[in-house]
């Protein structure tokens, strides 16, 4: 997936760009570890070393390309302002750093934002509006404020500056692997890994760099296959920081010459990356930020036991989401799950049922009787019971058990 015919002047970025951009960071971006896991190592078959973005002063890696877009501003420039749209990390990212040199900044963000989203991007000093049913519509409106005001415009992604400000990531990860053989990226609009891919690609051509995008929105990826940015249906994703319809015009050409491979990861494979790093790593992802592991854990890609760099580029998450989503990580794990057992309505049928599954060591959690739907006979009930278990063995286990006990169940979905 290289566009060869392509001449390296024609694209938005080049590697001096990015070395400049990390001299303009050097002091004000948080230099992020990238310690090796021998866990997920183990794990996904190849060296593991997370690259942890999500400890960035805003909780991801946003606020490097912001910072030199603002950077590059013109003292007159400076003056009049800058204004974005965004629902999250890049207006934290803007917000912080504009503020953090006196520059005004507007960030308009959809009617529905998270008010903790609204509340800490205010937080970094910026004037929010509150704008429109979604994002594309909170664009335009942050496209007709800075035309009015005569403001700069900062793009989340599609723009040279902001690509080769998260190009440092790639110059870090030389550093910090010396070894590196592979990277493996989150895909939104592409600013990101297109950043990362330049640096990375005109440094050790060798190393290959691959792009993970939501199965829901992989816009890039179909960009891939048309040989141009399209448009492609809207859909929701916990994956919400990678949610975009459309590859960008910037980032597309340079996703094409330098990203060896695109894959997507669904919704319950991210649930379960969440929550791998979270228990096993002890590091709090957001959606977006868990799907480079997430493809790794499922075996999307083609590498095979390299040493690779896996970005964890963000850790902002909604603490009511975040609950949904280890609930939903651990059914996919198998560690919970949810049983409809038919029952004899009468005296001591729960108490035989609660003691098989005591005897094979799951533990309830909630319980729901009904005796009116789902064809229950008269006489009969039915109860869904919801289980803490160890995994998928200790599962087939209690379901082999209510069989042999003439349980009548099924599972709930």
């Amino acid at each position: 997936m290289r566009a060869t015919e392509q001449a390296v002047s024609e694209l938005s970025i080049s590697l001096a760009d990015v070395h400049a951009a990390r001299e303009r960071l050097r002091g004000a971006i948080y230099y992020s570890p990238c310690a090796h896991s021998q866990m997920l190592s183990a794990l996904t078959g190849q060296q593991v070393y997370l690259k942890l973005e999500n400890l960035q002063m805003t909780g991801s890696f946003k606020e490097r390309g912001a910072l030199n877009r603002i950077a590059l501003l013109t003292p007159e420039q400076a003056a009049r302002g800058v204004v974005a749209a965004s629902a999250g990390n890049h207006a934290q990212g803007v917000a912080y750093h504009a503020t953090a040199r006196g520059i005004r900044s507007v960030i308009v963000m959809p009617l529905a934002t998270p008010l903790v989203k609204v509340t800490a991007t205010r937080g970094f000093g910026a004037e929010v509006v509150l704008h429109g049913a979604n994002y594309d519509e909170a664009y335009e409106e942050a496209r007709r404020i800075c035309a009015a005001q005569e403001m700069t415009f900062i793009h989340p992604f599609d723009d040279g500056a902001v690509m080769a400000g998260q190009g440092t990531i790639g110059l870090e990860l030389l550093e910090q692997i010396p070894q590196l053989e592979a990277v493996v990226v989150p895909i939104g609009g592409g600013g990101l890994i297109g950043g990362i891919a330049c640096a990375i690609k005109e440094s050790r051509p060798d190393i290959r760099v691959v792009g993970v995008q939501t199965s829901r929105l992989p816009s890039m990826a179909v960009a891939m296959e048309r040989h141009r940015p399209v448009t492609i249906d809207p859909a929701t994703t916990i994956a919400d920081g990678i949610a975009v319809r459309r590859a960008g015009e910037v980032t597309f050409p340079v996703v094409e010459r330098y990203v060896d491979e695109i894959v997507t990861v669904d919704e319950d494979e991210i649930a379960s990356a969440i929550l791998m790093l979270l228990e096993r790593e002890k590091t709090l992802a957001e959606g977006a930020g868990a799907t480079a592991l997430a493809a790794l854990l499922q075996k999307k890609t083609s590498l095979e036991n390299k040493h690779t760099g896996v970005l964890v580029c963000g850790g902002n998450i909604d603490v009511t989401l975040l609950s949904r989503i280890i609930e939903r990580g651990l059914v996919q794990d198998g560690r919970m799950i949810r049983l409809r057992i038919h029952l004899l309505d009468k005296p001591g049928a729960l108490a035989e049922l609660t003691k098989l599954i005591a005897a094979h060591r799951a533990n309830i959690v909630d319980t729901l009787y009904n005796r009116a739907y789902y064809g229950v006979n008269l006489g009969d009930t039915t109860i869904d019971i919801t289980l803490e278990t160890r995994g998928r063995e200790q599962v087939d286990e209690l379901l082999a058990a209510l069989t042999a006990g003439g349980y009548v169940h099924s599972r709930v979905v």
